[in-house]
């Protein structure tokens, strides 16, 4: 058995798919958790909001943004608007997670793939979120296969596990279900360009999730 960093193995959503047996589903039903029964905002939120995305938008306009830079000025106030840093949820950073993957090689074998989580939100055992967050100048579209496999190691496979990915300026999230085949979706991309504060949606989906440990107790 061979151990490996996530990022060297899994470069591309195609690769994550065919080492975890990862399937997108077609089913549009399949991730109403972002999208539908959201959490009103208040204008205090709103003006929030408002402030954050002034202040990115301040900063990103002299150049490109460090991940740590981005962690600061939008995720974190993010964060702390969604409730999770409080209880019932803990916060934890820089989460060391593995996985095994069958790989290819004079015979099928069984590969560990190691890596780190930047933030990963917990309540009862239940991860609500796996967060990864990018620098500006990288693509968002190269975080999907990075955080597919981080949500592959949850061990709780029988609860779906939420995911989302920002680069400071862009955000989508991910929902993936194990409870048969695996199946995963993504989300629209929300922006910060538009005139229309588009962080709204994103505190709001934040909050229907943490949302989910109250429906999950009550059942």
């Amino acid at each position: 058995m061979t151990q490996t960093a996530i990022t060297k193995i899994i470069t591309t959503i195609s690769e994550a798919e065919k080492q975890f047996n990862l399937v997108r589903t077609d089913d549009v039903d399949f991730f109403p958790e972002s999208r539908e029964n959201l959490v009103d905002l208040t204008d205090a939120e709103k003006t929030v909001l408002d402030r954050i995305r002034a202040r990115y938008r301040y900063h990103r306009a002299n150049g490109n943004l460090a991940e740590g830079l981005v962690n600061l000025v939008v995720l974190s106030p993010l964060l702390e608007l969604a409730g999770f840093y409080d209880p019932p949820f803990q916060m934890q950073g820089e989460v060391a997670v593995e996985v095994s993957a069958s790989v290819a090689m004079d015979e099928i074998s069984e590969e560990i793939l190691r890596g780190r989580i930047d933030f990963l939100v917990v309540s009862k055992g239940l991860w609500i979120a796996a967060l990864e967050s990018k620098g500006t100048a990288i693509n968002l579209d190269m975080a999907i296969p990075q955080i597919l496999a981080y949500m592959m190691s949850n061990p709780n496979s029988e609860k779906s596990v939420f995911g989302i990915a920002t680069n400071g300026g862009e955000f989508f999230f991910l929902k993936l279900n194990r409870q048969e085949t695996a199946q995963y979706d993504i989300s629209r991309i929300f922006s910060l360009l538009p005139l229309q504060n588009e962080l709204y949606d994103v505190l709001m989906i934040l909050k229907k999730l943490g949302r989910l440990i109250d429906d999950i107790d009550k059942n």
